[in-house]
């Protein structure tokens, strides 16, 4: 059973069957000229949350040519977008009424519901319309989440799919989609998903994508841990910093990410591409479906992390803890 509660309004249960989507395909823009691509592959797509993520991927939805209506709780990154082609809605209602596909895209569960229920866009939804749910909440919201679609809009098809990957990659089109829903849509998807990502792994009925993205953050946070420690150690030992760094580069030990985080660290720059807040919430939402007596390192990590977060370092990158270790 759970060890820690660092969420609230979680729900139980595992029954999670969204809705069997309609077997025709919606299209809303004209018959399709000679030597056009089939309408089915340019669903009309909706992106709500233009954050450190939502940005980058609603920008290349839009370079893909998807028909794409973007909405932001603050105007600012929707007028940047504007200027590139995409549509900019007054509301979440208003962003999804003719979309084929809407994305959600935002900070955590509260924000997921205040936009599906609050302001209105789970009941604006097209009837046989997608809803890419790909916000990092965690295995038990996303359940809840469901249930709210099954309950209000059963002719809605509710998509987990959570990426792996953080702004740098979202940028260059390289995240994973970690997808899991009704396989009866996934030819009406995968253009979209192919505009965001190098590629989709599909993992079973919906919830899978959630548990996914938990496993791939969870070793994320320890991959972080583990250069931030390296670097401290080293400091610790008399070495310099530049001789560290030196040292890890090319090491078949450091995968592309971590050699990208190490040059970071030697340029000092700690600009946040994934918060630290946010890494010491994807830990807390894995711990809390779990016997976190099981997982004492993890724990340690999350501990550990919450400290640095108090002392103000929650919106600077992970890789920030490289500096905050040598001090």
């Amino acid at each position: 059973m759970p060890g820690r509660q660092p969420v609230t309004g979680q729900a139980t249960g595992s029954d999670f069957r969204p809705a069997t989507p309609p077997t025709h395909l919606r299209c809303e823009w004209g018959q399709r000229r000679r030597g056009e691509a089939p309408m089915a592959e340019k669903p009309r797509v909706a992106m709500l949350g233009l954050g450190g993520m939502g940005q980058p991927m609603a920008t290349n939805l839009v370079r893909a040519g998807l028909p794409t209506a973007v909405w932001n709780r603050r105007p600012g990154p929707a007028r940047k977008l504007a200027e590139r082609g995409a549509e900019v809605a007054d509301s979440p209602a208003d962003a999804v009424r003719r979309a084929d596909v809407v994305i959600t895209m935002v900070t955590n569960a509260d924000a997921v519901r205040s936009i599906a229920i609050d302001q209105g866009m789970l009941a604006a939804m097209a009837e046989g319309a997608i809803w890419a749910q790909m916000s990092t909440i965690g295995v038990s919201e996303t359940e809840r989440i469901a249930g709210l679609v099954r309950e209000q809009r059963p002719d809605v098809v509710l998509l987990d799919a959570p990426v792996a990957g953080s702004r740098g990659p979202a940028e260059q089109r390289r995240l994973v989609v970690l997808a899991s829903g009704p396989e009866q849509v996934r030819d009406r998807i995968a253009p979209v998903f192919d505009a965001l990502a190098q590629r989709t792994v599909w993992g079973g009925p919906a919830g899978t994508g959630s548990r996914l993205k938990l496993v791939n953050n969870m070793l994320l946070a320890f991959l972080a841990e583990g250069i931030a420690e390296a670097m401290a150690l080293g400091h610790s030992l008399g070495l310099d910093r530049t001789a560290v760094l030196g040292a890890l580069q090319g090491s078949p030990l450091v995968s592309h990410w971590a050699a990208e985080k190490l040059e970071r660290i030697g340029r000092d720059e700690y600009a946040a591409q994934y918060p630290l807040s946010l890494g010491l919430k994807d830990v807390n939402l894995a711990l809390y479906e779990v016997d976190i007596d099981r997982f004492p390192v993890a724990n340690s990590l999350a501990a550990q992390w919450q400290r640095a977060v108090e002392h103000g370092l929650g919106e600077d990158d992970v890789t920030v803890l490289a500096r905050a270790l040598q001090h």
